[in-house]
Order: structure tokens, then sequence, then C-alpha cells
């Protein structure tokens, strides 16, 4: 059976349908496809701070930005593990680890599969975000027993050449393809509220369930305009268009976890409420993402209380790839 093929006109009708109209469609298929009522979360930790070569326009730990960061050399793995194992006792089930990097350097790479190693035998699913790879790195990351690697597209192809010019649509579309040839699973979203127009967003969520695989986890991010970078000054986009995105994404990727990531701390619980109603199941969780700040982790326990929300649990399978 031909896997079906996302176009603007049938997206455009989702995104036009009344919003109570759209979330309710959007939960009944999440209620199909996952518990209604469960929560992943997954912790995400910089494990290799600024100086990216890369001129992302959103990005603090660019390079081609003055922000204040200070660049921070790669941790050790027992800075990793301490990590890992307070987002273990806190309740993460993901651990993900992030690198300014517009590919992961050479002399570095042992250092970082027995990273992944080291999280791996906690029990965590483990997950990296590090830039380009090749095909053999990707090989690589499969034999280190890697779940996830992150590598979003950002935004639309068409709006693309507006946010970076340092690396192509293409070249992330090709690390996309090697980790699939590699049997890895893929966590791939965008940046929601960076000036782009409702098609953008829309070309953005085809680009991604188009994919040969679309892919198991896709984060969805609230621009935070940083300080220094070239979208410091781009207004708010508004509550119920992100909240319209997320259940536009549960539609047309019924079975992909979809994740609130940055920018929560501009939502209200409310806002949360009706993401996670519309299809959204698994959130960051920690006091960072990456360099950024994010909600309380207490006062998101508190959140999920409330809403009779439980948190996904560790098993004996979670963490085996």
């Amino acid at each position: 059976m031909n896997k079906k093929l996302w176009k603007v006109t049938a997206v455009s009708k989702l995104y036009e349908l009344p919003l109570f109209e759209l979330i309710f469609k959007s939960h009944k298929i999440h209620r199909k496809n996952f518990n209604a009522n469960e929560v992943e979360l997954c912790t995400l930790l910089n494990v290799k701070t600024g100086a990216c070569p890369e001129n992302c326009s959103y990005c603090p730990q660019s390079g081609h930005y003055d922000t204040g960061l200070q660049k921070e050399k790669l941790l050790s793995i027992s800075e990793v593990i301490n990590a890992a194992k307070r987002a273990k006792e806190q309740g993460a089930t993901r651990f993900c680890m992030g690198a300014a990097w517009r590919n992961p350097p050479e002399k570095d790479w042992p250092h970082i599969l027995n990273m992944i190693k080291a999280v791996k035998n906690m029990g965590l699913e483990t997950c990296v975000t590090l830039g380009m790879l090749t095909e053999q790195q990707a090989k690589d990351l499969k034999a280190a027993e890697l779940n996830y690697y992150n590598h979003n597209l950002d935004t639309s192809p068409e709006y693309y050449k507006k946010i970076i010019s340092t690396r192509t649509y293409q070249e992330r579309l090709d690390t996309l393809r090697n980790l699939r040839q590699a049997n890895i699973k893929v966590c791939c979203g965008g940046i929601i509220g960076m000036g782009e127009s409702r098609i953008d967003r829309m070309n953005l969520l085809i680009q991604l369930a188009n994919l040969p695989i679309p892919p198991e986890s896709v984060p969805i991010n609230r621009l935070i305009p940083i300080k220094g970078t070239p979208l410091e000054m781009t207004n708010q986009m508004d509550n119920f268009e992100f909240i319209r995105t997320v259940a536009v994404a549960r539609v047309m990727m019924p079975t992909s976890m979809v994740r609130l990531s940055a920018g929560r701390m501009t939502m209200s619980e409310e806002m949360q409420a009706l993401c996670f109603f519309a299809g959204a199941n698994s959130i960051h969780f920690g006091e960072k993402l990456l360099v950024t700040p994010n909600r309380d982790k207490n006062e998101d326990l508190e959140l999920l209380k409330k809403l009779g929300i439980e948190t996904k649990k560790l098993t004996a399978e979670i963490a085996v790839c």
C-alpha cells in the first residue's frame, strides 16, 4: 500500500478548520495511536557550548553573533553521566546530548561514542544532535546503539534561505538519509514563529510527513528571540496558530511523538494543556534547553498532575534499539 503524500491543498484545509473541530480531529487520531494521558519527559544536555561555524539566525551558539555566550569545551563522560543520573531520577526516559558543531570533529568522535554508550548503559533512551553526518558516522552511531538522532529541518525549503546560508536544505536531508540507511530513528522538526508565513509552516510539515519514513519524534519549537541574533526583535506568534500547528502535525504524522520543545516559558498552563489535547505527547524537561532557560521541572510535574497526565515510565525494553 502506497504511503499518503500530503499536498498544500489538503494541509490548508486542516489549518482552516474551526479550532475546536481541528483539535477534536487531532485528538481522536492521537487517542487511536497513543495513551492520551501519558507524556514523555526528554532531557537535553549541551555537551559542547558555543563557537558554532553555522549562521542560523535564531541560535545564540553561532560564532557569527555576539550574544554574550561563553565557549565551553566538550564535557567529560563523568559530567554527562551525572547529568543523566539526575534526569533519570526526575523521571526522564530519554536523554539527548547536543554539541554546537557543523559536523562532529574526528578527534572528538571516539569520546562522543563512549558518551552514548555510557548513557545507554544506564537504561535511558539515547539521542544526540551533532550537526551533519557522513554515512560512516551514522554507522558508528548505530554500532554504539544510539536510539535517536536529532536533526531539524527548521522551516520550509522556501523560507530556509532567510534563516541560514552556511548549510543547505539538501545537506540536512542528506544527513536524514544517512541516518535511515544506518537504521537509526530520526528526531526531526522545526522552529515556529521566525517570521514565516502559514504556508511556510505547512510546507515544513509537508517536508516532514512526506519523508520516506516520517520522523519518530517531531520537536516543535517556539522561537526564543535571543539578543544579539538577527531574530532578536521578532514578534511572538499567535498562541492559537501555534496550537493549530501542533494539531496539524498530529493529523499528518499520527504515529510520531510530537514534542513541545523550546519556547514553553512563554506558554501558559492552559496553552500547554490545549497542545497536549491536540496531540503533543512529549516535552523537553529540565532547567535548560542547550543554553536557554526552560520551565521549572516542578512546575511541569505539577501541571501534569493537575491534568491527570502520567509520565512515560522506563521499562526493560525502552532503551533497546
